[in-house]
């Protein structure tokens, strides 16, 4: 086998090792000539093609993931026992497109306290985390979203989130126009307090 073989070779094995997506100055620093990753990536990305797992970038990173048309012969239903409250996605929402922001912030956007359990309990679903504080009187948190964020609803960057505008459209349509006639994965319910409001 040639050495381009033997690095696409160990690409695929680091890519396919490991648990989450894995950025390219990490795969840069395993391979002997870093300069072509992109190339390689590329060389992946078309390999894989049209197989049941395809070479995608998420959260910033490289990781295998299931070909979106076979998503639906593999569901698996799994019970649990409560969903997010309309408050926890409303203040999920609110972080995710205002972000960095402090609790007063969050509740000033909502127009309602915001119930003490709703920060723990996005944090405990590993979707939001506090990054520092506002140089302000108190000092309060700053909260932000995750990569466990971008993984779970499938995004690369924040900036791939819907524009406001765009939520603004009938639902069918927002469908179509962010995801390109593919149906959207629905959200894993997560335990939650109930309504809060």
């Amino acid at each position: 086998m040639n050495e381009r073989g033997e690095r696409l070779r160990l690409l695929e094995a680091l890519i396919f090792a490991a648990a989450e997506p894995v950025g390219e100055e990490i795969l840069s620093s395993r391979l002997d000539e870093a300069g072509d990753l992109p190339d390689l990536l590329q060389e992946l990305r078309e390999t894989y093609k049209g197989r049941g797992m395809n070479l995608v970038r998420l959260a910033g990173g490289w990781t295998f993931r299931t070909a979106p048309d076979l998503a639906q012969k593999l569901f698996v239903e799994r019970r649990l026992l409560r969903k997010l409250s309309r408050a926890a996605v409303e203040t999920l929402a609110v972080i995710a497109y205002h972000q960095p922001l402090t609790r007063g912030e969050i509740e000033e956007m909502r127009g309602v306290s915001l119930h003490k359990g709703t920060l723990d309990l996005l944090m405990e679903a590993g979707w939001v985390r506090p990054k520092g504080r506002r140089q302000s009187p108190g000092r309060p948190l700053l909260w932000v979203t995750t990569p466990a964020f971008l993984l779970h609803f499938g995004l690369d960057r924040i900036e791939d989130l819907p524009r406001l505008e765009e939520l603004s459209l009938p639902a069918g349509e927002l469908r179509q126009a962010r995801f390109g006639g593919l149906r959207e994965a629905k959200a894993k319910p997560f335990r939650g307090d109930g309504e809060e409001r």
